[in-house]
């Protein structure tokens, strides 16, 4: 099943989404912070990034430009930020969607399945 990177500073929604996906049958690792992220990408390369821009130490826009230097794996925006001028750079970062807080986790979850749809079909 396919491994799952979150990148999220807040706890309960790292273990309540963690839980979720784990129940759909993913592989999750998390991480609190930007440079954990980029540590935890190296060590176990996911097929998913689901990555939160605002983040201690270094910012979510920051991990998508390191990661996306150098590796196309699918990046999903999942943050609290909703403002047209968010999206647009977090698109243009590299991000391969966008989703805003609160979420529809079902939604989520088929937003997920869509960009593994898509990077299987390479």
């Amino acid at each position: 099943m396919p491994h799952i990177l979150l990148v999220d500073d807040e706890a309960p929604l790292r273990e309540s989404l963690t839980y979720t996906l784990q129940k759909e049958g993913y592989t999750v690792t998390t991480a609190a912070d930007g440079h954990s992220a980029i540590k935890q990408f190296h060590k176990e390369v996911p097929n998913v990034i689901l990555l939160d821009l605002m983040l201690p130490e270094v910012s979510g826009m920051e991990v998508c430009w390191r990661i996306r230097a150098f590796s196309d794996i699918p990046i999903v925006m999942l943050t609290a930020k909703d403002q047209d001028i968010d999206k647009i750079w977090g698109l243009e970062a590299g991000a391969d969607d966008y989703v805003t807080k609160p979420f529809n986790t079902r939604e989520l979850l088929a937003r997920i399945k869509a960009v593994l749809r898509r990077r299987s079909g390479d």
